[in-house]
């Protein structure tokens, strides 16, 4: 699908969304650091789980909201909400006040609009892309995400750490410009409702949270669609570990390194700009390579893609906890980012074929759960450190995502059971 035959809606958010992420993983890989900093590793792992904890149920509300009040609107006032919280967030870290826990409150409220915003935009993507051209759009999609992880942590290491409250001053202005481009240049793509949804609308707040549940009642029934959800929260506690336990891990215990050296010339790293390099490396390998990676993945069976891919993230996490040399380190990051690589474009097109329309934001968001859930549960991690060393810690996350693919290996089972079942079915 050429870029002449996108949807208006399509070419704003990929522009626009795209220089908003750039801000955004400017401060999002450090905030593990900053606060492991002020509250401990302890504290700083039990703060990020309640935060994300709030965050996971605001995602499904949104899901809901989007399918029946609009996928602009979501957009629009969750764009509201991220800019206010900038500007608290800024407030926080001004010449004026330094407040950790107003930093923290800013952080988290930041989450909880995110998770609002985010199942609308990709119900949107499902809404004006043919099916046949989803999986290649939302690659796209996830590549320009990708490439602001590359450039966002290069400058986040300066600017962060040396000059926060001017940068969080350019995020709410960029966040209200934002606003103006949603407000202003895309248009409503929600399929229209059924009269009787629409009077929903006008139900009471009881009555309209009822019907949310019903229909999240019906998403949960599917025993294969719930195993693709624990599948997924279980090898989401790795990947989710990448500004988590690998964050404090690489600034903690990784020392001053000599990369390479031209005479009496030598490059050096430390830990903080190794984990920085760590970050980009892995959005590098995304940006670059996500388009041909999923083309090349759709040859294989879905299956295939998605134990292979939780078993290169077990492997990874092995050899990121058992060593503190740079280039190993980097090596395991190469391999991490394979891991993102294979399933990456299989997974948003694989619930877009489960999802039917009246109910596709809410399958995203249900969907989002394997995100969500597993960045609510991820945050642990830094406080095992506490309780059981680095090594073990990585250990523990390898042999969950083993799990994971094992979970997988079971969802994929049962679908393939019922595939004969379904068949003479529908020959009766």
């Amino acid at each position: 699908m050429k870029w002449r035959d996108w949807d208006i809606n399509l070419k704003v958010r990929l522009l626009g969304e795209g220089l908003f992420n750039i801000l955004f993983w400017m401060f999002f890989p450090f905030m593990a650091i900053y606060f492991s900093d002020h509250f401990g590793q302890e504290m700083a792992g039990m703060l990020l789980i309640i935060s994300q904890i709030f965050g996971t149920v605001f995602g499904l509300f949104g899901g809901y909201c989007a399918d029946h009040f609009g996928r602009k609107r979501m957009m629009v006032f969750s764009a509201i909400g991220q800019a206010v919280c900038f500007a608290f967030f800024a407030l926080a870290n001004s010449p004026w006040l330094v407040s950790p826990w107003l930093t923290f409150i800013s952080f988290s409220l930041l989450g909880l609009f995110g998770q609002l915003y985010w199942p609308a935009s990709s119900a949107m993507i499902a809404d004006v892309v043919p099916e046949a051209h989803r999986a290649s759009v939302f690659a796209i999609f996830y590549t320009s995400i990708n490439v602001t992880v590359v450039i966002g942590p290069l400058l986040g290491a300066f600017f962060f750490f040396n000059e926060r409250f001017f940068f969080l001053i350019v995020c709410t202005v960029v966040s209200l410009c934002l606003i103006w481009a949603l407000q202003h240049w895309i248009h409503e793509t929600v399929p229209h409702a059924e009269p009787s949804e629409d009077q929903d609308v006008k139900r009471s707040w009881l009555k309209n949270a009822w019907s949310q549940l019903n229909d999240y009642r019906v998403i949960f029934t599917d025993r294969v669609f719930l195993l693709y959800l624990l599948a997924g929260v279980l090898v989401a506690q790795t990947f989710m570990q990448l500004d988590l336990l690998i964050a404090v891990y690489t600034t903690d215990q990784v020392p001053t390194q000599t990369l390479f050296s031209i005479g009496e010339w030598q490059a050096t790293i430390d830990g903080k700009g190794l984990f920085s390099a760590m970050v980009s490396t892995n959005g590098l390998c995304v940006a670059l390579l996500t388009v041909i990676v999923t083309k090349w993945m759709a040859r294989f069976r879905e299956e295939s893609v998605f134990i292979g891919s939780a078993l290169c993230y077990g492997v990874a996490m092995f050899l990121l906890g058992s060593t503190v040399n740079v280039w190993l380190l980097l090596l395991g990051i190469v391999l991490f980012s394979w891991a993102e690589l294979m399933a990456v474009g299989a997974q948003d097109s694989f619930v877009a074929k489960l999802a039917p329309e009246r109910l596709r934001a809410q399958y995203f968001a249900a969907a989002g759960l394997r995100f969500s859930l597993g960045r609510s549960i991820a945050p642990i991690a830094v406080s095992m450190t506490v309780w059981f060393g680095y090594s073990l810690s990585f250990i523990i996350l390898g042999s969950v995502a083993l799990v994971g693919m094992g979970t997988y290996g079971l969802m994929f089972l049962l679908r393939d059971r019922r595939r004969p079942l379904a068949s003479g079915q529908n020959m009766q």
